[in-house]
């Protein structure tokens, strides 16, 4: 299947590990040209250079902070400079954080909103008049099922997530009429780094058969298969999809 991504230009946040990484390389093998943003910057360039190798793509690491206001306006600026305008925003950047209410100061709480609110705010505010300039484009936000059916002790995280599908929705129907879909996809169980960090000595198979008693399906999710999700969202055959909040999650999350 052709999905219509070739000399697409696209910004992966948080596209150096992982989800992030998974969905570069699965764009850039679509003929994407890829920028990916992290926070260290030798781990970024090391894994753009993986990926150029990998892909034969067009692939370029930015270090970015997406809680930093200027990193955000010079991750767009670098994109532009160095293929020409932006078609796809992916906002991937985040970190679990879960606790319960009296457990979370304050502190924590901004932080988790600066990352995983604010930052794809900006990265939105950044990119749509440059893609309205080039006839649309395609943004996906990632969030959690728990933004939809929150669990106890699950914050900020919950919040922070159902805050997203909110301007995921609210995106879509203010720039549908400039040809910018915007969606969201609802994580649930997916192997990832911040699952080996929890592993940390045990086995992580034993962790992921563990936490895959919980899903449906009976089993973690792979990476790629976020990739591949994520990319069709942003192809050309998903172009008559926008303002949804798709579960990726196995059949987990009680909301559809």
């Amino acid at each position: 299947m052709d999905l219509g991504l070739d000399g697409k230009i696209a910004i992966i946040t948080g596209g150096s590990d992982g989800l992030g990484r998974a969905t570069a390389y699965r764009m850039a093998s679509e003929g994407a040209k890829v920028v990916i943003c992290g926070r260290r910057a030798e781990h970024l360039e090391q894994n753009a250079a993986a990926l150029r190798n990998e892909t034969g793509g067009a692939v370029l690491g930015v270090r970015a902070d997406v809680c930093n206001v200027d990193d955000c306006t010079n991750l767009i600026v670098e994109t532009v400079k160095a293929f020409g305008g932006v078609d796809i925003l992916v906002n991937n950047a985040g970190a679990s954080a879960a606790a319960s209410l009296e457990k979370v100061t304050d502190e924590e709480w901004r932080a988790d909103f600066e990352l995983k609110v604010m930052g794809a705010v900006r990265m939105c505010r950044g990119v749509v008049p440059i893609m309205r300039e080039r006839g649309g484009g395609a943004i996906v936000n990632a969030t959690i099922g728990g933004g939809k059916a929150p669990a106890a002790q699950a914050l900020p995280t919950t919040l922070s997530r159902a805050a997203g599908n909110n301007l995921t929705k609210s995106l879509a129907n203010e720039y549908a009429k400039d040809n910018i879909r915007v969606n969201a996809v609802c994580i649930g169980l997916i192997k990832s780094s911040q699952w080996e960090r929890r592993a940390g000595d045990s086995p992580l198979e034993e962790l992921y058969a563990k936490q895959a008693q919980k899903v449906p399906l009976g089993r973690v999710g792979e990476t790629e298969e976020y990739g591949d999700l994520v990319t069709f969202l942003c192809s050309a055959r998903g172009a008559y999809i926008t303002g949804t909040a798709i579960n990726l999650d196995g059949g987990m999350c009680p909301v559809i």
